[in-house]
């Protein structure tokens, strides 16, 4: 199995009471929504298809791939709260 996985970078912004999330430097990433979570969840969506038109195509994100093997570990820091 050749899974990857692609390292991403969101920024959260407050905005017309909800949340914006977008991804720089990939145009056209961005997600909102009522809470942060959604807001991440709706960006990281947006990613997906994305990715998977540009892999169609032949192309990559131009972020950061890594291998995932057995051995791969990934730290993830995630909001869980705001206030």
């Amino acid at each position: 199995m050749n899974a990857r996985a692609i390292v991403l970078s969101l920024v959260l912004e407050v905005n017309d009471g909800g949340y914006l999330a977008s991804a720089p430097g990939l145009q056209g990433a961005f997600g909102e929504g009522d809470t942060v979570e959604e807001a991440i969840f709706n960006c990281v969506d947006v990613v997906k298809l994305i990715a998977a038109y540009r892999a169609e195509r032949g192309e990559s994100l131009g972020f950061n791939e890594i291998e995932l093997t057995p051995e791969t570990r990934i730290t993830v820091a995630m909001p869980v709260g705001v206030a």
